[in-house]
């Protein structure tokens, strides 16, 4: 199921706030063969752009600076902005999965302000945001 490795993805990029090596093969060991391509493109993809992804969620958060943001729900801003820019999933599908996701590992407020940001993202001029 997608969801599973969206939510793996999200994981791992979670603990990459904390650990600089987060990526670990036992943790992939129990996901299907899918899952765990799908977790890989998308944790991939995340390393290769994370630069301009935090940079565009700077631009977005007009009012917050990254700090002041819950780790939890940065994590699955900077998934979902991965999935709709380079996996190219629709921004609708990403959107609901990580508002999904975040009902599970955040705040009652986070699925609100995650899609808050996400449509700030979507919104706003690639230049701006």
């Amino acid at each position: 199921m997608r969801r599973d490795a969206r939510e793996m993805a999200f994981k791992i990029i979670f603990e990459g706030f904390f650990n600089e090596n987060p990526y670990n093969e036992s943790l992939l060991a129990e996901m299907k063969d899918k899952d765990v391509e799908f977790t890989k493109a998308i944790v991939e993809q995340y390393e290769k752009n994370k630069g301009s992804i935090e940079e565009s969620v700077k631009k977005t958060l007009k009012k917050y600076k990254l700090d002041r943001v819950y780790k939890i729900d940065l994590a699955l801003v900077y998934e979902a902005i991965t999935e709709i820019e380079y996996i190219k999933t629709p921004a609708p599908v990403a959107i609901n999965e990580v508002l999904e996701i975040a009902k599970v590992y955040s705040t009652e407020d986070s699925p609100k302000f995650l899609n808050g940001i996400l449509s700030a993202y979507l919104k706003g001029d690639k230049e701006e945001c």
